[in-house]
């Protein structure tokens, strides 16, 4: 479905998406026109689905970084989601998991206190383990 040269090009677009085509032509050994081909072909088929722009969430007072695994109390969840919906500012991203617990949640907050009262909000629906990330890096 896709050749090195391409696994080339989604590795280059994952670091820099915004980068001039011709320097990636150059970076993956084609023309700028070769390079924005290929990459307007993985569009098309859907391997890249978007852009996206990364934020330093430590300038934004965001420094407290925690996935939280979160175990349902009972089978109707929609009073958990629209929890969710009103905390956009501090979860991230949720995923419905296997194994233990229901969900994943990855969020930020500024502070520990932020964290605890976000527990005792979810505390209401859910119990949770939280694991918090001692230092991100980049692949």
């Amino acid at each position: 479905m896709i050749d090195e040269t391409d696994r080339l090009i989604l590795k280059e677009l994952k670091k820099n998406g915004r980068i001039r085509m011709k320097e990636l032509g150059e970076k993956v050994h084609l023309t700028g026109q070769a390079a924005s081909d290929r990459v307007a072909r993985l569009e098309q088929k859907g391997i890249i689905k978007g852009y996206t722009v990364e934020i330093d969430q430590n300038k934004l007072n965001k420094s407290v970084f925690a996935f939280i695994t979160i175990t349902m109390r009972n089978k109707d969840h929609r009073t958990f989601f629209t929890l969710l919906e009103d905390e956009e500012e501090t979860v991230e991203k949720y995923y419905k998991i296997s194994g233990d617990g229901c969900y994943m949640l990855q969020a930020r907050f500024t502070n520990i206190e932020e964290l605890d009262d976000f527990l005792t909000k979810i505390d209401q629906h859910a119990t949770y383990k939280v694991v918090l990330v001692i230092k991100e890096t980049e692949l």
